[in-house]
């Protein structure tokens, strides 16, 4: 149990939460382990639990009518999801599938909903919490929809590396294994344009890209591209 107390003192939903309610919340969470490339969770199933990433990384996505996955989000260790799971009866808005071996604490929504019912003020500190994430997530959405293709890569770029970034000899690796059409999925534009945009940012030294990793070579550099209209 002082494991999963410790873990869940660091994630930022539980910010606010004492000793005891933190107590409580890890009385009913669930251990799971997945392997990489299982899914978690499918689009339109009935919510039962929301996730935790104690390590690893999980891809959430939505299919459209032609098969095409568009992604909604790259999470890892710390990381909550469905956002806004232990909030409504809604089922599961997108797939969660684990990019890689992941562990992950399970609060089933049930059980969740009984416990603030007992302890309200749980359920209070949580909201309080929630809010600001979510006009952090719009803030985010204003800002990409409003972009070109360029721009758009570009700002995504930033939010990996702010997200997911370790500064390494004054660069800034993101290690995440992402292909490039999953990468053209999350801006909303094809693996053609995002190999040409990343080779294009490979040749002017502002990236350096692999299988499994982007390394940011020059943050500011990258910054002032997106100042350019």
């Amino acid at each position: 149990m002082e494991k999963e107390t410790e873990f869940l003192q660091r994630v930022q939903l539980f910010h606010d939460l004492n000793a005891q309610e933190l107590e409580r919340v890890v009385n009913i969470s669930i251990s799971r382990s997945i392997a990489r490339k299982a899914s978690i969770f499918t689009e339109g199933s009935e919510k039962e639990a929301v996730f935790f990433i104690r390590d690893g990384l999980v891809k959430t996505f939505k299919t459209d009518e032609n098969g095409h996955e568009q992604i909604v989000s790259f999470l890892k260790t710390g990381d909550m999801f469905p956002h806004t799971g232990l909030f409504n009866q809604n089922p599961y808005p997108a797939t969660a599938e684990a990019i890689v071996d992941t562990k992950l604490l399970a609060i089933p929504v049930r059980k969740f909903e009984q416990l603030m019912m007992t302890t309200p003020s749980i359920a209070i500190k949580m909201m309080r919490v929630m809010g600001d994430k979510i006009r952090e997530l719009q803030e985010k959405l204003q800002v990409l929809s409003g972009q070109d293709v360029k721009h758009r890569v570009l700002s995504f770029l930033q939010l990996l590396a702010e997200q997911h970034g370790q500064p390494i000899e004054n660069k800034i690796t993101i290690n995440l294994p992402m292909t490039h059409q999953e990468f053209a999925n999350s801006v909303g534009t094809t693996r053609e344009t995002i190999n040409r945009l990343l080779n294009q940012f490979s040749k002017e030294e502002l990236l350096e890209v692999d299988r499994n990793k982007i390394v940011i070579v020059d943050m500011e550099a990258l910054k002032q591209q997106r100042e350019l209209k």
